[in-house]
């Protein structure tokens, strides 16, 4: 890293006084910061605090009703990605912007050059992604396509996707939502190489214990405002968490307690896989009254296909299932709602919600058809009214009616609603597939709440989740999931992080027999 006379890092971004509007909503009020050559910024903030605007006003996705940006001190133009990109901003988003149809290398390489011209070398740059994935512990095929792969393997592609262009600014979204420890320790040991080389990086997560890892300084948003600045070395988590909140952050404590009986068991099931993941593959698992199991995994190695199996939505090919010790008989979503089974599901934009709906047409959605919500056949709209309200106001939803769409809200608000719809009716089994991605430590700990609660009245929960954090904070079991096969469970602090980490990396014993399984 070389720095000008005087010692002092050359500013590299400058934003000032970025105010954003939508309607009567301020999204961004005045921010303003600057970031140096080979420093990394983290910025913290609730869901719905404005860091996502802010990101995309730097990258030209919206243009700021006030203040202005510049980069190695010449002003960028508003509104205009390729502008940024020519300066030099990579950006890694939260949510995939990938052409599914396409081959990894060019979705990579889109952009950079013409995919369709005599000059464009194809074997030069698969070549260079399979370097790039060895050096930075991303494995991902160059020659697969995209609509095949699972949701980490995406989540690696956009990260190479930003790398390949050897972007000089990286603006990092929950860049290590879906990998595992280890490959998160590889990602962070390569990035502090490339900002000892000069990189800038903003790294936006809701993991603080990344954030005290890997920055330098940390920026904290709320209510669309710049609340605090910290150096890292001279904070720590609770401090952080109570900037963003505006007040301490207590998790909920688990209190240890004995299982009951099993309330579904799964023996021997075998599966098709789901989403470019893997199959199940002789899965044996029962789930017992107030006990949470938690699948750690590496994503894409089977745990879509038994969220799918659960919810009703997949078919065994082999193998079988029981309810209450009873043959579970057809199973289909309808059985599983009949069952009591509450679905927490993996991807709350595609599969949760439907963003087009309103917040009240969604939180029906799974039960529009019992007797609580129809009349002769037709929607009673005004009790569907009240259940909607009556989630907003006990989940604490910050939304402006039952009737807004909800495509409108912020992803922990969703997750909210998906909460309450789920937990409606106190039901017998919580399927919690990754219930807290991408939310801030307010939302994570009012999750939390809400599966302990539900632990505690007994309801057996699965909890699948790549946050191993958030697994050993909640689970009274874990067992390991890869290639759609398990480990053999273990009980709450039996493992450390780095021996599960070997486990989702496929180093292990899989496949126990049914009685260990159980």
């Amino acid at each position: 890293m070389t720095e000008p006379a005087g010692g002092e890092a050359e500013t590299v971004l400058r934003l000032s006084g970025i105010t954003k509007r939508f309607g009567p909503l301020t999204a961004n009020d005045a921010v303003s910061f600057d970031l140096k050559r080979g420093e990394v910024i983290a910025l913290l903030g609730e869901n719905g605090a404005g860091k996502t605007t802010l990101m995309n006003i730097l990258f030209g996705h919206y243009v700021a009703d006030e203040g202005e940006i510049e980069i190695f001190g010449r002003k960028l133009p508003p509104g205009d990605p390729r502008a940024a990109l020519v300066a030099g901003i990579g950006m890694v988003h939260q949510h995939f912007t990938l052409a599914d149809q396409m081959p990894v290398v060019e979705n990579i390489a889109l952009g950079t050059q013409s995919l369709w011209g005599p000059r464009f070398d194809r074997r030069g740059a698969v070549r260079r992604v399979r370097d790039m994935s060895r050096e930075f512990g991303l494995d991902v095929d160059p020659e697969a396509i995209v609509s095949d792969l699972s949701v980490g393997e995406r989540q690696r592609v956009e990260i190479l996707k930003a790398l390949y262009r050897q972007a000089r600014i990286l603006i990092l979204d929950e860049p290590t939502a879906v990998l595992t420890p280890l490959e998160t320790e590889a990602l962070f040991a390569t990035l502090k190489k490339l900002v000892a080389n000069g990189l800038s990086i903003i790294f936006i997560s809701h993991k603080l214990q990344e954030v005290m890892a890997v920055s330098d300084r940390v920026l904290v948003l709320r209510s669309g405002a710049l609340a605090g600045e910290r150096r890292t070395a001279q904070t720590d988590r609770a401090e952080l968490a109570a900037m963003m909140v505006g007040e301490e952050v207590t998790m909920p404590a688990v209190v240890p307690h004995s299982p009951g009986a099993p309330v579904i068991e799964l023996a021997n099931v075998a599966t098709r896989g789901r989403s470019g993941g893997a199959p199940l593959d002789g899965l044996s698992l029962a789930l017992r009254e107030g006990e949470i199991t938690g699948i750690a995994g590496v994503s894409g190695n089977g745990q879509a296909a038994l969220a799918a199996l659960l919810a009703g939505t997949l078919q065994p090919e082999r193998g079988s299932i029981r309810f209450g010790g009873e043959p579970a008989g057809r199973w289909s979503p309808g059985a599983a709602l009949a069952r009591g089974i509450g679905r927490i599901p993996e991807d709350r934009h595609a599969t949760g919600m439907i963003g087009d709906m309103s917040v009240t047409e969604n939180v029906i959605s799974e039960r529009y058809r019992s007797r609580r919500f129809s009349r002769m056949g037709f929607i009673d709209w005004s009790a569907a009214q009240d259940f909607a309200q009556a989630i907003i106001k006990d989940y604490d939803v910050k939304c402006p009616s039952p009737d807004a769409r909800v495509r409108l809200l912020s992803g922990g608000n969703m997750q909210k609603l998906i909460l309450g719809r789920a937990f409606d009716g106190d039901p017998r089994i919580i399927l919690a597939s990754q219930p807290t991605r991408g939310l801030d430590i307010g939302a994570v700990a009012y999750v939390h709440s809400k599966l302990l609660e539900a632990r505690g009245r007994g309801a057996a929960i699965l909890l699948i989740s790549e946050d191993l954090d958030e697994l050993l904070a909640l689970s009274d079991r874990i067992v390991v999931m890869s290639k759609g096969r398990l480990s053999r469970p273990s009980a709450r602090g039996e493992l450390s992080v780095r021996a599960i980490g070997e486990l989702m990396a496929g180093h292990g014993e899989f496949g126990e027999p049914a009685a260990h399984a159980a």
